[in-house]
């Protein structure tokens, strides 16, 4: 399988180091990033060197599974036409797949997929089962610190001064949808929380400043007719303190799973 990977950021550079060091059985044949000075910098650090390429086109015409590693924004611009053009896509940057519900159908009609990784949370296997019979509630409580929120749209457009807190509080508290649009870059889990189970407005998520930690952690709780449901993480942030490191390994797990012949797992 040939693969283009959009953004070289943490997730990015994780993802092909992967590719490059034969962990995943692919090629990396393309990078876009917006910074192309850094992308051609970072390919001097793998062995099998990938065209970097500048703009998307280009990497749609070279690999058969784009991966974004960017922003939302980033996504939104991109998805119609790697999907139009019948590729499939990994979205590191879930979020703007809750603004955009008609991306499936478009993948169907150009017989290609849209992949979405667990991210930096557990339980979607349980979840989508469970979510085969009746599922009641599905609430997510996601605890960071500070330098974790610091800049978010939502923290910003309500003057929070995260760094001002001394015990843990709840800043937020909404829906998926809510959160996704106020924390973009923040709350991935929950939007991958939603689509995997009840959908963005009936998922509900809690999130909370919490001064002194060094991790980030979630806090499932899934009820409904098979029962209850919890799972508890604790992620240790990459050197973007956004970003756990759960989310490039669980998308390297994902991508793994693509080009394999067993799958395991609901």
């Amino acid at each position: 399988m040939r693969v283009g990977i959009v953004g070289v950021g943490v997730i990015g550079q994780a993802l092909a180091k992967a590719i490059d060091r034969g962990e995943v059985v692919a090629q990396l044949t393309a990078l876009h990033s917006r910074n192309l000075e850094k992308a051609r910098a970072f390919t001097h650090t793998l062995c099998r060197v990938p065209e970097v390429v500048g703009d998307i086109a280009g990497v749609i015409a070279r690999c058969d599974l784009v991966i974004e590693a960017a922003t939302q924004a980033a996504l939104s611009a991109m998805a119609p036409d790697i999907l139009g053009a019948g590729k499939d896509l990994m979205v590191l940057s879930v979020g703007a797949v809750l603004d955009h519900p008609e991306w499936p159908a478009l993948a169907a009609q150009h017989g290609c997929r849209l992949y979405v990784p667990s991210g930096a949370i557990v339980g979607l296997d349980g979840l989508k089962g469970a979510c085969v019979g009746q599922v009641d509630s599905v609430t997510i409580t996601t605890r960071k610190p500070p330098q974790g929120l610091a800049g978010a749209p939502y923290v910003e457009a309500h003057g929070i001064d995260v760094y001002a807190f001394t015990t843990e509080t709840v800043i937020f508290e909404g829906s998926a949808r809510e959160a996704c649009q106020g924390f973009p870059a923040n709350v991935n889990v929950a939007a991958a929380l939603s689509l995997a189970g009840i959908g963005p407005d009936r998922t509900r998520i809690r999130i909370l400043v919490a001064p002194g930690s060094t991790r980030n952690i979630h806090d499932v709780e899934v009820a409904g007719e098979f029962g209850r449901l919890t799972t508890h993480i604790e992620n240790v942030p990459t050197e973007n303190p956004r970003t756990g490191k759960l989310s490039y390994l669980s998308a390297i797990g994902m991508l793994r799973q693509i080009v394999s012949s067993l799958h395991c797992g609901t």
